[in-house]
């Protein structure tokens, strides 16, 4: 099977040659720039400079031979930002500063930083929607968006892999979180719906305009595209199932039919971390193909379980390893051992694609990524 073929399968509830792999082909499958270059030196690959494609969580590409040296399966295609965005970075009482094109400013430490955190957020003094309609939002269907894309989704497909199209931003309460700030966000969706639902139409709208643009320019290309929003902590969703109900799935729905509508063969592939079990069935109802990244250690994700109540209906895009405690941690043995446990749950009858609790951290041994890849090709049945 080619990969493409092979990805093809399992979305299709067929069991495929082997289990699909996916490192780095999304913002939430990816890999550390800081694994990578580990991951390159272990495996004797020539030394090249990392190219940091995510700022704020720094994923860095994969590069061809890596991709080769590990038996991905799946490539990923990204929009490029709006016209008159500034990427420059500032520097400020220890910190590396940037503001992305909506205006959500975070920072990293200069010394060992990993990652960016958020700083500030533009709408941070909001009060209604009238705020929110009056914030500068970038535009989300540009020409600029797209320069280049239908070269990489071509340069994929004629070497035999599936493409994974990426969103123009997070998700609807990721975002809302971001433009607001987190403490306000949460306080506001209790006290203010107005304006919640505000910022939630105001993405909602955004990414609709992105769609459909994105299809018109590559539709025919892509197979798989990848929106998301983070509904779950390590315990339990983050609202209400009521709530997000009333909020989140409507919007959802319309965002999918939308996307639907300019293409309709494409797969939805949605992220979202935790403890998510009681809002799967709503996901798979507004039109989710599969879910990512299963995060196994969260109540209700048992992956036997989850198999058998969703396994006919949805496609298991991760719950490969535990990136929290195992995949960092344990031994090459031990991830090899979990590998082999989540192919077992996942794999039967296809909808597994096989992809970390998330992306790979820096802090991850070389030698676990490895495990965690010869578990796949141990389990498959041809090339």
């Amino acid at each position: 099977m080619t990969s493409r073929e092979r990805l093809l399968a399992a979305l299709d509830h067929r069991e495929p040659d082997r289990v699909p792999l996916d490192i780095g082909s999304t913002a939430v499958t990816g890999i550390h720039r800081d694994a990578r270059t580990s991951l390159r030196a272990h495996l004797g690959l020539p030394a090249r400079e990392a190219v940091t494609w995510h700022r704020m969580q720094q994923l860095a590409r994969v590069d061809d031979d890596l991709h080769s040296a590990l038996g991905t399966d799946v490539r990923g295609v990204r929009c490029a930002a709006g016209a008159g965005w500034d990427a420059q970075e500032t520097e400020d009482d220890g910190y590396r500063l940037y503001t992305d094109e909506f205006g959500i400013v975070r920072r990293m430490p200069r010394a060992g930083g990993q990652y960016y955190d958020l700083c500030g957020s533009p709408l941070a003094g909001a009060s209604g929607p009238a705020d929110v309609a009056a914030c500068a939002w970038p535009r989300p269907d540009g020409h600029e968006r797209f320069a280049g894309m239908r070269d990489q989704c071509l340069a994929a497909r004629e070497a035999g892999f599936p493409v994974v199209l990426g969103s123009v931003c997070s998700g609807m309460m990721e975002m809302g979180e971001a433009m607001l700030g987190f403490d306000r966000y949460f306080t506001e969706l209790a006290a203010n719906r107005p304006l919640i639902e505000a910022l939630a139409d105001r993405v909602l709208e955004l990414k609709t305009r992105y769609w459909r643009a994105a299809m018109t320019q590559v539709g025919d290309l892509v197979d798989v595209v990848q929106e998301g929003d983070d509904y779950g902590g390590q315990r339990g969703l983050l609202i209400s199932p009521a709530l997000w109900r009333a909020v989140f799935r409507p919007r959802l729905a319309a965002l999918f039919a939308a996307l639907r509508k300019a293409a309709p063969r494409v797969r939805v592939l949605f992220h979202s971390c935790g403890a998510i079990r009681p809002i799967l069935p709503d996901l798979i109802e507004v039109g989710v193909d599969a879910i990512n990244p299963v995060q196994l250690s969260a109540p209700g994700m048992e992956p036997s379980e989850l198999k058998k109540d969703f396994g006919a209906n949805l496609t298991f895009w991760g719950g490969g390893v535990d990136t929290q405690r195992v995949l960092p941690r344990a031994s090459p043995r031990q991830v090899r051992e979990a590998a082999l446990r989540s192919i077992e749950a996942f794999a039967p009858g296809g909808g597994f694609v096989f992809a970390a609790v998330h992306n790979i951290q820096p802090d991850v041994p070389p030698a676990n990524v490895l495990a965690m890849c010869s578990a796949i090709r141990e389990t498959g049945t041809g090339g």
